[in-house]
């Protein structure tokens, strides 16, 4: 019975709030648009957010499991930062060799080398000049977490006699070979041709990259085609999880001492790894959500002044009705919970809608990543919880004053 009778006076309190609203359109529109929008907000930068970085946290990962990546440059740079660390020693083939052979912490060691923005063909068909053309050594593979689908990973024998054979990427298959037949065909790359012995699994798109459009070939082949004069990235698997930071430490102490760093200088190397890009994704966007946060705070302040103007005028064109539910005994505290509830509740109805469109309008970066869409649940349960607070402290001065009315005064009111 309590609880039918919570319900009748829930409903009865949305039927009024929304006789409210119907009886001043435009107002109860403009009033409930601060909120959807400073709602909006909020859900649709952190729904974006949350989609990339489920893409970089999950299908996205460029290495394996406990996997980490030394490379000349880092990741992520400033503007004026490119000079400081073009003036490096490249990563040669020697040194890598050094770590791979020293690392005793490791499962794998690949190195690996790449040129950009290549054409790659077939006698009928060729590329736009996006493909990237890999030089991978045996655990190159393992490293980058590349798995074979159809065909074979070339051999140690293949590998040392620098034979012209190559693993292509879905992409690559697809725009080279739409109807099959790619195991057993001849790519050709900058001018030298490639027996296809193997075809990747695909891994997908990454924030508008492509990470199946490539060939990989031997590094040994790569280096007598292109030359040794680049920098190379060594990337290592540790045995474990649990010796991961050690790993880490292990191939810093080994490369310093090959690369004759000074103890007291810091690295001319940077390590980079899943969890490196989603700590840096996180601090990029940690700015990005501050800031939609401040904007967000003030429309939803402002549109809980919008909430206090529409029940004080509620109030007014209610007054003889007040006076007539005091007269009949009406205890204050009903009407202060009447005109309070109503003001949540046009809070939250323009919350409900700020979430809705959020989450839609954020998950349009699904479409861009090729990454499933998501709900972020708590962000919606803190945008509801937000909404329901602002109709609270807004609505609590007109509620006050409907429920401390004079009866007598009230009745006479015209």
């Amino acid at each position: 019975m309590a609880h039918r009778l919570f319900s009748i006076d829930l409903m009865e309190v949305a039927g009024i709030a929304l006789m409210a609203i119907r009886a001043n359109k435009l107002r109860s529109v403009l009033t409930l648009l601060g909120i959807v929008i400073g709602v909006f907000s909020i859900i649709a930068v952190m729904t974006a957010v949350r989609v990339l970085q489920t893409g970089i946290e999950s299908n996205l990962s460029q290495l394996g499991s406990h996997t980490f990546q030394i490379e000349k440059y880092p990741r992520t740079m400033g503007a004026h930062d490119h000079h400081r660390f073009r003036n490096r020693k490249d990563i040669t083939i020697d040194q890598a060799l050094v770590v791979a052979e020293r690392m005793t912490l490791a499962k794998y060691v690949g190195i690996e080398a790449w040129r950009r923005g290549r054409v790659v063909k077939t006698k009928t068909i060729k590329s736009n000049p996006d493909v990237s053309v890999a030089g991978e050594n045996l655990d190159g593979f393992a490293t980058n977490n590349w798995n074979v689908e159809e065909g074979r990973l070339f051999s140690s024998y293949e590998y040392q006699q620098e034979r012209n054979v190559a693993i292509i990427g879905q992409a690559v298959k697809d725009k080279l070979f739409p109807f099959g037949g790619a195991l057993g065909s001849e790519v050709n790359a900058d001018g030298e041709w490639y027996t296809v012995i193997g075809i990747l699994e695909k891994k997908g798109g990454m924030l508008g990259g492509n990470q199946d459009n490539f060939i990989a070939i031997p590094l040994s082949t790569w280096l007598a085609k292109y030359g040794d004069d680049r920098s190379l990235n060594i990337m290592v698997t540790a045995a474990s999880p649990e010796v991961f930071e050690e790993s880490i430490d292990q191939a810093r102490a080994i490369l310093r001492a090959v690369r004759k760093v000074a103890p007291a200088q810091e690295d001319d190397f940077a390590f980079f790894s899943n969890d490196s890009m989603i700590e840096q994704f996180n601090d990029f966007t940690f700015y990005v959500k501050l800031g939609v946060g401040f904007i967000s705070f003030i429309a939803l302040v402002a549109a809980g002044v919008g909430i206090m103007n529409i029940m004080l005028v509620s109030v007014t064109e209610r007054t003889r009705e007040i006076g007539v539910r005091k007269a009949v005994g009406a205890q204050k505290r009903a009407i202060l919970s009447q005109f309070l509830a109503e003001a949540v509740f046009l809070s939250q109805l323009g919350g409900v809608v700020g979430i809705a469109l959020g989450v839609l309008g954020g998950n349009m970066m699904s479409l861009l990543t090729d990454v499933p869409p998501v709900f972020p649940v708590d962000w919606a349960a803190i945008g509801f919880i937000i909404c329901s607070f602002i109709g609270i402290v807004f609505g609590v001065y007109p509620a006050w004053k409907a429920a401390n009315l004079d009866p007598i005064e009230a009745l006479r009111y015209e």
